[in-house]
């Protein structure tokens, strides 16, 4: 396996335990994507009870010195000097042309200390690009392992074993604790719609603390989950995927909803004049559809209205929670009213699709956002 793929989780053979045959991979890195465990059980853990992922294959770059926030905002749509030690956002990076390269989530350590997660795209590159010559260090961390305990009990079984008070933990906040005993950073959040914590943890502690954390919700219910369940519930929270959902891959963040991750009052960075031309250019705009099918519709199937192709169906799920087909879709924007039908053309045949409001699930973020919270 290690000639094969350059990065590995330390739990590869607890995976190999739970039936996955790593049937995909990312960023190098081999995933299980399916467990023996059917997936929609996986889901109704999360949904009810918890669900625990290994998402290491996320990567992991800090970024400190004197001219950390400097750098990072030359490079990132975002202002990350807004945002205090302890918390976090959603970024991007996009080209001279206003395209998008990567999404990245940003968390501010201390005043020159942060820490980056990534997926597959450009965040390194730029980087390299950026930094030399400038008073700051930038270091790939290929040891640090990333565990998500999701759904509405994570903080019940997290919570007595943690050195710091979760329950006080907002949304998009992080702070260094001990686990169990063993030195995390603590992070709200995760990708799954519902409320979640991620374990920031050494390779070395990363196998114990994932048997102790199961250990620990066996019983609250909780279990394993796959990375096809984790799909899953990210479309039902309308969650973006890059480059998943940016299939033309010249995409603007303006054209895929995330315009909230664009600051143009803050000084020039890569990209802002081009994003200021195209912002009044979209050539499409990000919705959601039902469509009429009992199944899961394959992604890359092509949207028709009156006979002329007229967007493109990227994330696709079937969910047993909603009981339906649902989709992450781009269409032209004349046609981005929610209840407009389109013909959804794909390998397994034709059906009818209709836009409606995002997320699926949760429409108004209650799980991740409580009104008490806001």
């Amino acid at each position: 396996m290690n000639a094969v793929f350059p990065r590995n989780s330390i739990l590869n053979e607890r995976h190999i335990a739970l039936g996955t045959k790593f049937e995909s991979s990312w960023n190098g890195m081999p995933l299980p994507q399916f467990y023996a465990t059917d997936p929609y059980d996986e889901v109704t853990a999360v949904r009810s009870r918890a669900g625990l992922i290994d998402v290491s294959s996320l990567q992991l770059v800090n970024v400190t010195g004197p001219e950390a926030v400097t750098l990072l905002n030359e490079i990132l749509t975002s202002d990350v000097d807004k945002l205090k030690p302890g918390q976090s956002a959603i970024s991007n990076i996009v080209d001279e042309n206003g395209s998008l390269i990567d999404d990245v989530l940003v968390y501010r350590n201390g005043p020159e200390d942060f820490r980056l997660s990534h997926g597959s795209g450009k965040l390194e590159e730029v980087l390299a690009e950026f930094s030399p010559g400038r008073d700051v260090t930038v270091a790939s961390d290929g040891d640090t392992h990333i565990l998500s305990l999701q759904g509405p009990l994570a903080l019940d079984i997290l919570k007595p074993h943690a050195s710091i008070d979760l329950a006080t933990l907002a949304y998009f906040q992080h702070a260094p604790a001990t686990l169990f005993g063993k030195p995390v950073t603590l992070a709200r959040g995760g990708y799954s719609a519902e409320r979640g914590y991620e374990v920031f943890a050494s390779a070395a502690d990363t196998v114990f603390l994932w048997d102790a954390i199961l250990e620990a919700g066996k019983p609250f219910g909780a279990m394993p989950v796959s990375w096809q369940s984790l799909d899953i519930v990210r479309v039902e929270g309308a969650l973006l995927f890059f480059p998943y959902d940016m299939p033309k891959g010249d995409e603007t963040p303006w054209e895929v909803g995330a315009d909230w991750t664009v600051d143009l009052d803050k000084p020039s960075f890569r990209g802002k004049e081009a994003l200021v031309r195209r912002k009044g250019e979209q050539r499409v705009v990000q919705r959601g559809m039902e469509i009429d099918h009992h199944e899961q519709i394959e992604p890359g199937a092509k949207l028709f209205k009156d006979g002329k192709e007229v967007g493109s169906l990227n994330s696709s799920i079937y969910s047993r929670h909603l009981m339906r087909s649902i989709a992450l879709v781009h269409v032209l924007p004349e046609l981005g009213a929610f209840g407009t039908e389109f013909e959804v053309v794909g390998p397994q045949g034709s059906f009818t699709g209709r836009l409606v409001k995002t997320p699926f699930y949760d429409p108004l973020r209650l799980r991740t956002h409580p009104l008490d919270e806001r």
